[in-house]
């Protein structure tokens, strides 16, 4: 009969026993934690240090530690490791700094080709020139030693994060602009009668995709084929036939879209655009046009066209890299994720009847866009 220990009884309230039940049964907790509850589970119930280490196959002092533990400070340090430090560390702070210091800069600075640090290009620099730093203890630093410091300094720098460079010093003032425009333009479209009345001052969003490329095959695609290919086949090689440009403007009550297509991007274009607002809208209105600083926007010969119809189109500028306060680039994101995303042409006037098809669907079926977020600011 197996010896009866001489340890005190361990006393566990109903939560804590229901807490090691579940623990002990889950299938998701570290090994060690789930052994543990079982421990104490059985030896709660008075079952012999013998019996359980037969039972669950642990040596007598993991049995004798849980227990001991939990007797001290309860059930939940019965569960935890001791943290313990065995040596001191080998790293030192000054050390970890000149890493962090070294993170921080670029590989081009140090006079390598790269643009950014890898993990590994970083471990290999360090070995290689900490100890003439006067860190001997990264000689032999390896990029697990690199990624722990960086972690714990939240530093990545093998990653790129953008941002957007304010270079407009009016910028939340022109971005208000823009923003009220939007919510009259919302008052307007809440409050129409729906009639078929034009508002008195029509709001229309202008900007430009330049740069679409018109992209041939090679060699024909191979449909899909049940059973054999799943996914469209397309040779690799293609052929450049050139770019065109996408002039659009998005009427902000109607939902829909006028669109030209051209090989290139200049103020006739531009003009050419005005033209068709000019004799799509009733001579009694304003039309306002939202639009970036384009040099096409601004030239003598769109201002001069301007000039010969005086009243009759009103400017409200975006900030510079403000464009994203442009609801056209919602339509643009549109195209580029339906009709243009991986469109093969023969010809680049082949591309631009697709474009310009493409937008005919769209505005079978028009969706009013409306700006929401009226709570934009900055620090």
């Amino acid at each position: 009969m197996p010896r009866k220990t001489r340890r005190a009884k361990l006393q566990l309230t109903k939560e804590q026993r229901v807490k090691l039940e579940q623990l002990s049964s889950s299938r998701k907790a570290p090994l060690r934690e789930v052994q543990r509850a079982k421990i104490l589970l059985l030896y709660t119930d008075g079952l012999p240090i013998t019996q359980i280490q037969k039972k669950l196959n642990v040596s007598r002092p993991t049995i004798y530690k849980c227990i001991d533990k939990a007797l001290a400070a309860g059930p939940e340090a019965g569960l935890k490791d001791y943290y313990h430090r065995p040596f001191e560390p080998v790293i030192t702070s000054a050390a970890k700094a000149w890493v962090i210091n070294l993170a921080c800069t670029k590989p081009k600075d140090h006079g390598l080709a790269a643009e950014l640090w890898t993990l590994s290009s970083l471990a290999k620099y360090t070995r290689e020139h900490a100890p003439a730093a006067g860190h001997s203890c990264l000689s032999r630093a390896a990029k697990a030693t690199i990624w722990r410091i960086l972690s714990s300094n939240k530093i990545k720098p093998h990653k790129i994060k953008y941002y957007l460079d304010r270079r407009d010093p009016n910028f939340e003032q022109k971005m208000q602009e823009v923003l009220m425009v939007y919510q009259e333009v919302n008052l307007q479209n809440d409050n129409s009668t729906g009639e078929g009345l034009p508002p008195d001052v029509i709001t229309v969003s202008v900007d430009e995709k330049p740069g679409v490329q018109a992209i041939d095959t090679v060699a024909a695609d191979l449909p899909p084929q049940p059973g054999r290919h799943a996914a469209v086949g397309r040779d690799y090689e293609y052929r450049r036939l050139g770019t065109v440009s996408i002039l659009a403007a998005l009427d902000l009550h109607t939902g829909e879209i006028i669109a030209q297509v051209y090989d290139r991007h200049r103020s006739k274009e531009f003009i050419e655009l005005l033209k068709e607002l000019d004799s799509r809208y009733p001579k009694t209105c304003t039309i306002r046009i939202i639009l970036d600083n384009h040099s096409s926007h601004i030239s003598k010969e769109t201002m001069k066209y301007l000039q010969s119809r005086p009243g009759r189109f009103v400017y409200v500028h975006t900030p510079k890299h403000g464009s994203w306060l442009n609801l056209i680039e919602v339509v643009f994101s549109k195209m580029a994720r339906t009709f243009l995303t991986h469109i093969r042409v023969s010809s680049k006037e082949e591309l631009k009847e697709r474009i310009l098809k493409g937008i005919n669907e769209f505005n079978s079926a028009p969706v009013v866009y409306r700006w929401k977020n009226f709570d934009l600011g900055f620090e």
